[in-house]
């Protein structure tokens, strides 16, 4: 049984034009037990060096499923697992998504999403299983001391946040509605 969060790295096809991949196909996925539908497709820009987005997920019945990629620059890309009475609730792993390296992170319903971009300019595509509903809308603290991400953010740089990614609450404040469905969070391949 895969781990719930996945690392998929699509092949790619070159020549002396460039490179050719695919970077989604319904049956490829289902194949790595991903078998969910994707209905929204998201693609953000963050200009300086260090902006952090996170940590993002919309709560039930309204989760989201994200599977995403960086498409210009790169970005080191996390997963923190929220759901209720999981052994490695808390827990999180990451990864570094770039244009160059093609890579792509699957992020189900019960995990918390953030990113922080490596270099200047990154666009970042993400598909998700659901719309954005802002009344689901949830998230956890970027540097929660419970959670310990270590962000790859020099020692007294601060990074770019949004108003709402500074003063999100604490792992220890959310009571989780995700259940755990018995697949423990595994490090990434």
């Amino acid at each position: 049984m895969p781990s719930p969060v996945q690392l998929i790295q699509p092949r790619r096809f070159g020549d002396a034009r460039g490179w050719f991949t695919e970077v989604y196909s319904e049956p490829a996925f289902a194949s790595l037990g991903i078998d969910c539908r994707f209905v929204q497709d998201n693609h953000s820009l963050s200009v300086p060096k260090h902006t952090l987005r996170g940590l993002h997920f919309q709560t039930p019945p309204r989760g989201q499923d994200k599977l995403v990629r960086c498409v210009r620059g790169s970005i080191f890309d996390i997963a923190v697992d929220i759901r209720k009475g999981s052994p490695t609730y808390g827990q999180w792993v990451g990864a570094e998504l770039s244009a160059e390296n093609g890579h792509q992170l699957f992020i189900p319903i019960g995990f918390a999403h953030g990113f922080v971009t490596l270099e200047d300019n990154c666009e970042v595509s993400y598909k998700c299983s659901d719309t954005y509903a802002p009344g689901s809308d949830g998230g956890i603290r970027w540097n929660d001391p419970m959670v310990g991400i270590r962000w790859p953010i020099p020692a007294g740089t601060t990074p770019e946040l949004s108003a709402k990614d500074a003063v999100q609450p604490l792992l220890a404040d959310f009571d989780s509605p995700f259940p755990y469905e018995g697949r423990p969070l595994a490090p990434l391949a």
